[in-house]
């Protein structure tokens, strides 16, 4: 999982990214041919992305998550040729692609859950869903099933199914075969069959080197979805709120406990060496620069992000702070793009990748916490060759501290601005900033 383990992660929401209708109307519209436009390439090489993560891309009625076809491109986005396209213009730029799985439920056209409204008990595919024959829905098709998070549109797989299992496992063989991806994002790992994840990683393992799987989870223990019969890493939805919360909050204190909980060299902490996906938002929360009204305050935040433990991931449009709220019904979050912008934050975001390609003590190094102050924080990032000291300071005015122990003799060079730095009488935290120290 080397790859994996240095990536800058970018996700990009198709559907809405290239404008194509919310409902499925059929129409065949090469749409998706836009994220390979030399706009986005350009725009992405120069951020310093080295993975895209594609939502859903197959056949759905409407969202992407209510599957109609795991083997068909959805036809607002393009031809099979035309998602290939993509994949090959990302890998030509040095980039890994990952593919969203949607492997908990489907839509309600899927064919073999249309073959159970036809057919009843005698189809052959009753057993792929969790159905009860004498009851009904909303739809009132005397008959009910299990759904997902109580949508009657989203029909919930039976994983506990040999036939369902291998059906999904020959999805997966047929997506690197046809068009060569590097993983996939697992929608809702946390709903998974632990049995079919097992399963899954399984295949993983045999279809193409270092291919990876992400779980979708949220809170609690991530280790029973993340370990070596489950996914590589999983979406840490944890910082994801420590890291706006502290900030909204002025609580450094709050992010800080949450990296030392994760991956601290205490024996209680419970990922340490493990790479979890992290992130500022996605496509199913409120944008960050929503969040966080006070501008200024989104470099220090991604100065946090690419310098905390974990795989950084950015949400498309975010790295120029596009605003979105999470309205019921409404599509903010996945608006249509283009072709992407560029400011003084996407300067910012490529700095900070362009120095995290050159310090691995960010991607592999151990985490141990220095200072924590409600509005500053300093944390080391150390592997045997390199020290890096991540200071944050989200006040409107200069700090100094003086640390202790060995991070209080020497000078370091800070990575984002080049500037020499002295840490023997006092340690400066620029207002509202991060850096980046390597100590010599």
């Amino acid at each position: 999982m080397g790859w994996y383990e240095e990536a800058l992660v970018y996700q990009i929401y198709p559907l809405g990214c290239v404008g194509a209708p919310w409902d499925n109307d059929g129409v065949l519209e090469h749409r998706i041919l836009q994220l390979a436009s030399p706009a986005w390439l350009d725009h992405l090489e120069e951020l310093g992305v080295t993975c895209v993560l594609l939502n859903p891309v197959m056949e759905s009625e409407s969202h992407g998550y209510d599957v109609r076809d795991y083997y068909r491109c959805d036809p607002r986005l393009g031809t099979a040729d035309d998602l290939r396209a993509v994949v090959d213009a990302y890998h030509a730029r040095g980039m890994r692609v990952l593919f969203d799985g949607v492997f908990n439920h489907v839509g309600r056209n899927f064919a073999p859950f249309q073959d159970v409204l036809s057919q009843r008990e005698r189809s052959r595919y009753a057993g792929w869903f969790h159905v009860n024959f004498g009851g009904d829905n909303v739809y009132g098709d005397h008959l009910s099933y299990d759904t997902w998070a109580g949508c009657s549109n989203i029909v919930k797989l039976n994983l506990g199914n040999d036939e369902v299992r291998n059906y999904l496992y020959d999805v997966v063989r047929s997506w690197v075969r046809d068009y060569d991806i590097d993983g996939l994002r697992l929608d809702v790992a946390y709903c998974l069959d632990r049995g079919f994840l097992a399963g899954l990683r399984a295949v993983a393992n045999g279809v193409k080197p270092e291919f990876v799987l992400v779980g979708e989870t949220l809170f609690g223990d991530y280790n029973p979805l993340m370990n070596d019969h489950a996914c590589h890493s999983v979406t840490n939805y944890e910082c994801y709120k420590g890291l706006w919360s502290s900030v909204l909050s002025r609580n450094l204190h709050e992010v800080l406990y949450a990296f030392k909980r994760q991956g601290g060299r205490d024996p209680w902490c419970l990922y340490t060496g493990k790479h979890l996906l992290d992130f500022l938002d996605n496509h199913d929360v409120d944008r960050i620069a929503t969040k966080i009204q006070n501008k200024t305050l989104l470099f220090p935040l991604y100065g946090l992000l690419l310098g905390m433990p974990g795989v950084p991931c950015l949400y498309y449009g975010s790295e120029w702070g596009v605003e979105g709220e999470n309205k019921p019904y409404q599509h903010e979050l996945r608006p249509a793009f283009p072709q992407p912008e560029w400011n003084v934050l996407c300067d910012w975001i490529s700095l900070l990748a362009s120095a995290y390609r050159e310090l691995p003590a960010l991607a592999y190094g151990d985490y141990d916490e220095v200072l924590v102050q409600p509005a500053q924080c300093v944390f080391a990032r150390s592997t045997a060759q390199q020290r890096v000291l991540v200071t944050v300071n989200i006040d409107p005015e200069d700090a100094t501290y003086r640390l202790n122990g060995p991070w209080a003799h020497g000078t370091a060079v800070d990575a984002l601005s080049g500037k020499e730095v002295s840490l023997e009488d006092g340690l400066v935290l620029p207002a509202q900033s991060c850096q980046w120290l390597v100590c010599s």
